[in-house]
């Protein structure tokens, strides 16, 4: 997606993919995920979700990246608890509890500032871009994960209308075409289509090592 139209969207209001509970098939494979007790888990464009909070509850800190500060301000002012704010290199940044919220590009986001992290969870991330930029995004993830990190990914493909979005649809081949050379891949679960036609897949991910030098393009 296109930085201008996930603003806009924010500022419009237009957050339909947004949901009003934690995901449920997050509480459901996560505590069998094997990610270290009350280690740090990164949520790359986070939004304002309450998957989160659910993950905070967990005893794990939480990093969320997220391009939209009204984004980040609402899902502060829907919390509760004071609030610090500081700047991180090209990022604005805010802390409610043990949750992070770090405002600016995912792609600015380099190891240096990944030192930290155990373990990761995207569900909005991966079918939020579009077709030419999900490959940068899967080996930029893997750039900043040491090997045997582990997270959990939900994708989703559309089955009324695979070629609409976002949310983009990113079948089972598309999701082992990017992730298989860097991470291992396991396919938890596939839900039922919802009334829309749109249909998520879980699955469970740890990062194989090393760490590449480069990556597509460079």
């Amino acid at each position: 997606m296109a930085t201008d139209e996930w603003l806009s969207r924010w500022e419009d209001g237009r957050i339909g993919f947004h949901r009003s509970a934690p995901h449920a098939s997050l509480q459901r494979h996560w505590p069998a995920l094997g990610a270290p007790p009350r280690g740090k888990v990164l949520v790359p464009l986070c939004g304002k979700s309450l998957d989160m909070r659910w993950l905070a509850e967990q005893g794990h800190p939480v990093l969320g990246l997220e391009l939209s500060s009204l984004a980040i301000e609402q899902f502060i002012a829907e919390g509760e608890g004071p609030v610090s704010r500081y700047t991180q290199g090209d990022f604005t940044c805010c802390r409610q509890g043990s949750i992070e919220l770090w405002c600016g590009d995912f792609f600015h986001f380099h190891t240096a500032q990944a030192a930290e992290l155990a373990a990761f969870y995207d569900r909005a991330a991966l079918i939020a871009l579009p077709e030419a930029t999900r490959q940068r995004y899967a080996f930029h993830l893997a750039q900043l994960l040491l090997p045997g990190t582990r997270g959990l990914l939900i994708s989703l493909v559309d089955t009324q209308s695979p070629e609409g979005g976002p949310p983009y649809s990113v079948d089972h081949d598309e999701v082992e075409r990017l992730f298989a050379p860097n991470f291992e891949l396991t396919l938890l679960e596939t839900l039922p289509p919802e009334a829309g036609g749109k249909q998520e897949s879980v699955w469970s991910l740890v990062r194989r090592g090393p760490r590449q030098d480069t990556g597509p393009g460079e």
